[in-house]
């Protein structure tokens, strides 16, 4: 029925056009020759014919584009309503670049702040032999030109896209012509552009996703490998001289399994992947020297000035403990007469630096102290922190070397801190 009542509509207002011109020219011409009237036969006949054969060749067209007829694929003007998953902004642009791709574009204005886009688009008509005098002259009649609008709504988070596929002609014109269904293959590529277009969208996100969370498992992965790594290997030593001492002196056999107790609370429980905070890494390095403090007896002295609104910033775990091993194995334990560990920390500019210094025999002894404890806090600072961590070691003075982290921290710096002295300074003075 809507095939039919096209072809009747078209073959209809043809008729009724042709009748009052046949009638304004007969009447016209009457006075002067009283034609018979059968060359305005003819020529309806053969009107009839080019209306006919136009309007089929639409039918067929459309239905090779949409795949069926129905009042709304016969229209000369389409009509699409499209929501986009995309602010606005972002919609406008896939909806501009869509259009200037199409085929025949040209004269197209984009109004970005309005997000409208206005286009005329240049129609090849698929009939139309230009070798012919008949389809040339049927050209003239013809749609030389298509025209398209959108808009873009707001809706949220989204984009509504409103888009008009039309004839650059006046409405009236459809009762008389067709457009070959071009402006139904317009919406339709439009359409399929921003289909296309979101659905890349959401490929990238997705891969970018897969990529972020595997990144993140590598990261977790490389931090447990380091964190093992840099796990201390003073267990079975200590649990040795504890079992020595049971025999010879038990008051500090019990002593030292006391502090292997603290150390083993502040170190067990906490997941690799968890940040402590200065307070337990002190905890846990003051368990540890108290350890070596028994078996290194009067060699060992430590000094701590930590204030205590700095003892909840957020530090990496096994990291100090690192630096006082590393002061140990490398500064004091080969120095004849031991020395003395300084642990400094300090804020300031939105930072935490935690430094440990000793008095040992410094660079000379280990090796540039390259080691792969050292190693390993550098990397593990690049996992968490990216560029905004840093960690340095220095000479000290007179003799020793000075290891500090600095780390991120957004809280309030602690009163004095500016003119808090370095490391190196305070260990040369206790020298002086």
């Amino acid at each position: 029925m809507t095939s039919f009542f096209f072809l009747f509509r078209l073959a209809l207002a043809w008729g009724i056009a042709f009748f009052f011109f046949t009638l304004a020219v007969v009447e016209t011409l009457r006075t002067w020759f009283e034609p018979e009237g059968g060359p305005f036969v003819l020529i309806g006949l053969v009107t009839a014919g080019v209306v006919v054969s136009g309007a089929f060749s639409h039918l067929r067209r459309v239905r090779l584009i949409a795949g069926e007829v129905n009042r709304s694929t016969l229209s000369n003007r389409q009509r699409r309503q499209i929501e986009v998953p995309f602010e606005a902004g972002e919609a406008f642009d896939m909806v501009d670049a869509a259009i200037r791709e199409l085929p025949g574009a040209q004269q197209i204005e984009s109004a970005r702040d309005s997000l409208q886009v206005r286009a005329k688009l240049k129609r090849v008509d698929p009939y139309i032999n230009s070798g012919a005098a008949l389809p040339a002259l049927a050209s003239y009649f013809a749609t030389r030109r298509n025209q398209i609008l959108v808009t873009v709504t707001p809706n949220g988070e989204a984009g509504s896209v409103t888009l008009i596929c039309e004839p650059e002609r006046a409405a009236w014109s459809d009762w008389f012509l067709v457009d070959d269904g071009t402006n139904l293959e317009n919406a339709e590529a439009i359409t399929r552009a921003l289909t296309r277009r979101v659905a890349e969208r959401r490929r990238c996100e997705k891969a970018s996703a897969r990529q972020t969370v595997t990144e993140k498992e590598l990261t977790v992965a490389k931090l447990s490998l380091l964190h093992a790594q840099v796990e201390p290997h003073f267990l079975y030593n200590t649990l040795a001289s504890a079992q020595l001492l049971t025999r010879c002196d038990p008051a500090r056999a019990d002593e030292m399994l006391g502090n292997l107790i603290m150390y083993l609370r502040h170190s067990l429980p906490r997941t690799d992947d968890a940040l402590s905070s200065v307070g337990e890494e002190l905890e846990r390095a003051r368990a540890y020297l108290d350890i070596l403090r028994i078996r290194m007896g009067a060699r060992l002295n430590l000094q701590i000035e930590v204030p205590d609104n700095l003892k909840a910033v957020p530090f990496p775990t096994m990291m100090l403990q690192t630096l006082v091993e590393n002061a140990i194995k490398h500064g004091l334990e080969p120095k004849s007469g031991g020395g003395t560990i300084w642990i400094l920390a300090r804020a300031s500019d939105g930072s935490v630096a935690l430094t440990v210094a000793d008095d040992g025999r410094g660079f000379s002894a280990e090796g540039g102290g390259t080691g792969i404890g050292l190693h390993n806090v550098r990397e593990r600072l690049r996992l968490a922190y990216g560029p905004s961590a840093s960690f340095a070691i220095v000479a000290n003075f007179p003799s020793g070397v000075a290891a500090t982290i600095t780390v991120p921290y957004a809280g309030p710096p602690a009163q004095g801190d500016t003119s808090a002295p370095s490391f190196v300074q305070m260990v040369g003075a206790q020298h002086d």
